[in-house]
This record gives C-alpha cells, sequence and structure tokens, in this order.
C-alpha cells in the first residue's frame, strides 16, 4: 500500500496468518514478486519478437497474421474476466503456479505451431493469453499484499521490472533469431525455464487470505462491477493504459510521418518513452510516499497531456523528443498506483483488481483501431491529440486513489511505517 495513513497496521494484519510475517519473509516474497513480474514481460517479449520468423515460417497476409494475433487478447480478456474470483479461491499463490504453467504451455504450444500449423499457434496464443490474464491479477494482488506489509510504496517497481523482463525477451529474441535457432526451440526453452522457475518462487509468497466474508463467488464478482470506487480506479486506469498503449503502438509511426524522422529515429523515440516510462516507475514511490498517491496520479496526469502536446505541437524534432520523454514519465505511475488502491481491502482484493484490469486493458484492445480510422483523417500524429482527451477524463477520477472506506489517501501526511518491526524470526 502506498503509505501508510491510521489503521494501515490493522489492514496489513488482517492479510497474514496469526505467527506474524518477519522482514525475511516479506524480503522473500518481494524477491519472489519480481521474478513473476520479470517472467510476464519475458514470456510475452519472447513470442512477440518472433512474430516476424512465425509469419514467415507460417507464410501468411497481413491479414491472416491480424487473425492469427487476435487470439492472445481475446484469451486474456476471457481470463480478466474470470480471474478475480479465481484467484480470491485459490491464493495468489496457487493462481501465479498454475497460470504461469498455462502460460508457457501456451508458449511450448505456439512454437510447436509455428512449424506450419496455424491453428495449433492460435490455440497455443489464446492459452498463452489465458494464463498471462490470471498471472496478471494474481501478482498484482501478492505484490499489493507485499507492498502493504513493507509499509512503503512498491507497486510501480513492480511494473518497472516488467519492462525490464520485456526489454531482456526481446533482446534474447533478436539474438536467437540473428543466430537463426529456430522458433520452436527458442519459445520451448523459455517455456520450461519459466515452468520451472516461476511455480517455485511462489513458495515464498506471503500466506495471504484473499477469500471474500461471502461463500458467493459469481454474486461477489457482480457486485464489484457495480462498486462506484472500483469502476472509478477502472476509468482511471484504462485512461493511463491508453496513454500507455498510443506510445507503444502509435509513437515511432507519428514521429516517422509527422516529425520526418528517420526509420531509426522514430524507433529511438519509442525506446526513449519506454525508458522514461521505467524510470519514472523505479523511482517514483519515493514520492509517493511523500506525497500521497492523489496528488502524483494528478501531477502525472498534467504532465502526461504537457508531454503529449509538445510531442504533437513541437516545432522542431528536439522538442518533439523532450515531449516524449515528459509523455513518458507522466504515464508511468498511473496504472500501478490504480492497481494498488483497488487492491486495498484483502478480502475484495482479487475481485477488485479483476475489474479494474478488465476495463484497463480493453485500452490496450480498443486504442489502436480507434487511433487508426482517426489518424486515416487527420494523419498519424494529429490523431493523438485524443490521448490527451482521454488522460483528461482519467484525471477527474484520481480521487478514487484513498483508502476504502477513509477519508484520508495513502500516504499524505504520513510517514510509511514499519509493520514487520518487532515480529519474530522466520528461522
Amino acid at each position: 500500500m502506498t503509505g501508510n495513513p491510521v489503521g494501515a497496521r490493522d489492514r496489513s494484519r488482517s492479510l497474514v496468518g496469526p505467527a506474524g510475517i518477519s522482514r525475511a519473509q516479506v524480503r522473500a516474497a518481494t524477491a519472489a514478486v519480481y521474478l513473476a513480474f520479470v517472467s510476464s514481460g519475458f514470456a510475452f517479449a519472447t513470442w512477440a519478437a518472433r512474430i516476424p520468423s512465425v509469419k514467415s515460417q507460417l507464410q501468411l497476409s497481413p491479414r491472416q497474421l491480424g487473425l492469427l494475433l487476435l487470439a492472445l487478447p481475446i484469451g486474456s480478456i476471457i481470463s480478466l474476466l474470470t480471474a478475480g474470483p479465481f484467484v480470491a479461491h485459490t491464493s495468489p499463490r496457487r493462481a501465479v503456479a498454475v497460470a504461469s504453467l498455462a502460460s508457457a504451455a501456451g508458449l511450448c504450444l505456439s512454437g510447436i505451431g509455428a512449424q506450419g500449423a496455424f491453428t495449433v499457434t492460435a490455440m497455443g496464443l489464446a492459452l498463452l493469453g489465458l494464463g498471462t490474464g490470471i498471472w496478471d491479477v494474481a501478482m498484482n494482488v501478492e505484490a499489493a499484499a507485499v507492498e502493504q506489509r513493507a509499509g512503503t510504496s512498491m507497486m510501480s517497481r513492480f511494473h518497472a521490472s516488467l519492462s525490464g523482463g520485456t526489454v531482456i525477451g526481446a533482446g534474447l529474441a533478436a539474438a536467437c533469431a540473428a543466430l537463426h535457432i529456430p522458433v520452436v526451440v527458442h519459445l520451448g526453452v523459455v517455456a520450461a525455464l519459466i515452468a520451472i522457475a516461476v511455480p517455485l518462487s511462489t513458495r515464498r509468497y506471503l500466506a495471504t487470505d484473499t477469500r471474500p466474508s461471502t461463500h458467493h463467488p459469481t454474486r461477489d464478482a457482480l457486485r464489484a462491477w457495480t462498486e462506484p470506487r472500483t469502476l472509478a480506479l477502472g476509468i482511471f486506469v484504462l485512461s493511463m493504459a491508453f496513454s500507455e498503449g498510443t506510445g507503444n503502438d502509435w509513437l515511432a509511426s507519428a514521429m516517422i510521418e509527422g516529425h520526418h524522422t528517420s526509420v531509426a529515429a522514430g524507433s529511438l523515440s519509442f525506446a526513449i518513452f519506454v525508458a522514461a516510462m521505467t524510470i519514472g516507475r523505479w523511482f517514483g514511490p519515493p514520492l509517493v510516499d511523500r506525497y500521497g498517491p492523489r496528488l502524483v496520479t494528478r501531477a502525472s496526469a498534467v504532465l502526461a497531456m504537457s508531454g503529449l502536446a509538445v510531442t504533437i505541437f513541437g516545432p522542431h524534432q528536439a522538442f518533439a523528443l523532450v515531449g516524449v520523454i515528459t509523455w513518458g514519465l507522466g504515464t508511468a505511475m498511473g496504472f500501478p498506483l490504480g492497481i494498488s488502491a483497488a487492491a486495498d481491502d484483502p478480502s475484495r482484493a482479487a475481485i477488485r483488481v479483476g475489474v479494474v484490469s478488465s476495463i484497463g486493458y480493453t485500452a490496450f484492445l480498443a486504442g489502436p483501431p480507434l487511433l487508426g480510422f482517426l489518424a486515416e483523417h487527420v494523419g498519424i500524429l494529429r490523431s493523438l491529440s485524443i490521448t490527451m482527451g482521454v488522460v483528461a477524463v482519467g484525471l477527474l477520477f484520481t480521487a478514487s486513489l484513498r483508502t476504502a472506506g477513509s477519508q484520508r489517501p495513502h500516504g499524505e501526511g504520513t510517514k510509511p511505517a514499519e509493520p514487520c518491526r518487532g515480529l519474530r524470526s522466520s528461522s
């Protein structure tokens, strides 16, 4: 949890069993959660970076490739809609273990299908998407539990490590492609590593009780979709996910077409955007602990809109790059802080994170076609203007980033506590 307002110690105690949690256990759980985030990014990048090779091996047209790639987000959306109740009634530990195995199986199946079977590849991607959706919700719930136990903001750093895993996965994939290592071998080895490392690491997770107070999972899940604060968090997360997705999908093309940069410079601008987001997520937590999530997210939204404006309307490429950096820094903290706020009540964390994630991830599905339609009429660079409006809408919902049932936001006017002090050793 970001910061530690009055009553945070009591809430954090509810996350664990009566035996208590030592600092060593929290550190071990933190490392295990980092591994889950890194591995998730690593798995996705392993597939994404080998898409050109798969396209060539299966001899796909652009339309056929588009249909194939649709299998993964469809699987993710289906699993996100059911992930909350599943995680709530199994525990993040078991959910991450099962989901990582499913993702590894999907990755391996996709590699086998790339040998010449379109349908098998699509099935593998759907399974990868199903596993990834549950994995995402479960590791975020565990991350929130670790964050609350540590008494300091950590969620954005976990998300920064996911970006790091993506970079590592993409780099390894590029090396494999350059060395002409077959896709089936590459994906199979990575799948095996994930299937071994991630489930084993979940043994270090905290003994978090995420079971709701009632025994009606369907009713609990549906009720979460009617909670005003949960929906507000979902809209806020959607706005920041839209900003992130726009940068990922369209920034390089916008710089090339709108600012007439070279292809290399356009790709570099995307790398700068991702680097700015990663830096913002890694170094942002002290600001959250000092000023609270609401102030940080409001400042971030304004920063993102300012960066977008400079990127779009800057008179020179150098100005545009300054805008890209500002845009990336402004986008960095929104998504992880929204997820952290959704998980502030342990008994409802899994279900609420599932709802907020489902709403947020629709931005990654709806964003690209919406921007593409608009770009045909006003150009790619000018079409990015709609992102400013979406972020502005999200800014209106930042009041939802407070403790449920409390008027006092996390971390505002408080110092992070040390919940583990005085607890018995794990030895």
